[in-house]
């Protein structure tokens, strides 16, 4: 969801912008591809986890003072 927000927020900037070779049908592409490349950077290079907690790594977590 971020990563949409973040894609959201360039396209934004980009409109604000008011850049002459920015037209509506390039700024309609500039959208596609910056979600595209949101989705892309979210699903695969972000891991919203870590190596599972085994009965070993759990033990020594414990251990620990």
């Amino acid at each position: 969801m971020a990563a949409t927000a973040g894609a959201s927020g360039a396209r934004a900037w980009l409109q604000a912008r008011h850049l002459t070779w920015l037209t509506p049908r390039r700024m309609r592409a500039v959208t596609i591809a910056l979600l595209l490349l949101a989705f892309a950077i979210s699903s695969v290079g972000i891991s919203g986890s870590g190596a599972p907690a085994g009965p070993a790594r759990h033990a020594q977590t414990l251990s620990r003072p």
